[in-house]
Parts: C-alpha cells; structure tokens; sequence
C-alpha cells in the first residue's frame, strides 16, 4: 500500500471504527471526554507491533503512555520524566510498566558494532552499555535471536532500576502502594511476561514495601490482574 493511500485508509477507517463505538453506546466518546483516570503507566518501544492498548486487551483511557526507541529509561531525559512525574503524581496510576519486546530494532543495533547514524547512536549509549556490562553473558549465547531477547530483558532490568531510584515513584510507593513491574513482549505469541523486576515479587524492593493481593485493571474484553506472584490476563 502506497503511504499516500495508508493515510486515506487510516482516516477512513477512523471514522468507521467511531461511528461503530458510537453506535454500541452512544454515552462511549462524552465518556471519555470527561477526563481520564488510568490505572497504569505503560512505558515501552516505539515500534509498530507493540500497541499496549490493544495487547493488554483494554480500551481507550485505561492505560497513560509512553513509547520510544528500545523503550530506554534515562534519568536525564526530560520527556520521560516528565510522563512520569504527571502520570504518578497527578494520574496517581496504580502500576508502572516497563516492557520491551522481541524482535527490537534498538537491541539489534546495540549488539552490533556498526554506526546507525545521527542521533541514534547517541540515544542508544544507555543500551550500549548495558551491552557493554553483561558482554560475557551476551557472547556466550550463539544464538542471534535469542542474543537479541537477552540484552532487551537486561534493558528492562535496567529501566526499572532508574525507575525505582525515581523520587517521584519512591514516593508514590511509600505513601500508596504504586507498584513497578519490568515486562517483556513477545511478538511470536502475543504474550506479555512478567520478568520479576520491580516492586511486586517477593513483596520488598530495594528496601521499598510491596502490595499484597490483587490489583485488577478491568477492560472491555478482559481483565489484567497483577498479583504478588505475578501478572496475568483473565478473558471476559
């Protein structure tokens, strides 16, 4: 499909998918034009495949957002903080998610040796030193693909880490449970996985308290519970 057609076709399809939505309840879009009160921060990669709304099976205004390359968490990068100070402090969402994905051009580009160009390479130095920090591990794995997995779980094990040292978050831990999760995408099956990083597995954290129980984020089509244990999703 030419791009000039992929751009038609897109607003085409727009208006078809509102006058459907509409006509399933016409109260849908006043709704949600009321204001939003999601309950997660969804911080994850930029790429096409990855649409966390429609992976996670909620709907529009469940889930605040923020995506770029290789979905890096830098403490020094103004955008996502300021996501997430306003997501945290004003939002007050329940959870936190950093997910990365298989498949990902940033991790791809991060093992290789090769320039990328502009100002790529200068965005992907976090990921390069991650790279960099676990070179035996990542050299032992022949496996290109599964090299590729590899470094892109250690860049949510890292991402959650600087998210974690966030005072913004540390605050929001202490004084009502917000809670930190590192996840990974995998594009073969669809799943999303609970990599164990974060404030929910084994109830402590860098010395911060966890939650215990369920914390359920309800959708159209289904529900997203995360557990002490873990995250799941349950169809309705």
């Amino acid at each position: 499909m030419a791009a000039e057609d992929a751009f038609a076709y897109a607003l085409s399809s727009n208006q078809a998918w509102a006058g459907y939505k509409a006509h399933q309840n016409s109260d849908y879009f006043p709704k949600l034009a009321s204001g939003q009160s999601p309950a997660i921060l969804w911080l994850g990669c930029a790429d096409s495949r990855c649409p966390e709304t429609m992976i996670l099976g909620l709907q529009p205004g469940d889930v605040f957002v923020h995506r770029n390359i290789a979905n890096i968490i830098s403490p020094t990068d103004i955008n996502t903080s300021a996501v997430i100070e306003y997501a945290v402090r004003h939002l007050k969402v329940q959870h936190v998610v950093l997910c990365g994905h298989s498949g990902c051009g940033g991790a791809a580009a991060a093992l290789s040796n090769d320039r990328v160009g502009g100002v790529l390479d200068t965005w992907l130095i976090p990921l390069k030193a991650v790279r960099n920090a676990n070179k035996e591990e990542l050299a032992s794995i022949r496996d290109e693909k599964a090299r590729a997995v590899r470094i892109a779980e250690l860049n949510v094990e890292a991402g959650v880490k600087i998210l974690m040292a966030n005072m913004t978050i540390q605050d929001a831990i202490v004084e009502r449970g917000l809670q930190v999760h590192g996840t990974f995408f995998d594009l073969g099956s669809g799943r999303v996985r609970d990599l164990g990083f974060g404030t929910a597995k084994g109830g402590h954290h860098n010395g911060l308290p966890g939650l215990a129980g369920d914390e359920v984020v309800r959708g159209k089509h289904a529900m997203l519970v995360f557990r002490t244990d873990g995250a799941g999703m349950q169809a309705r």
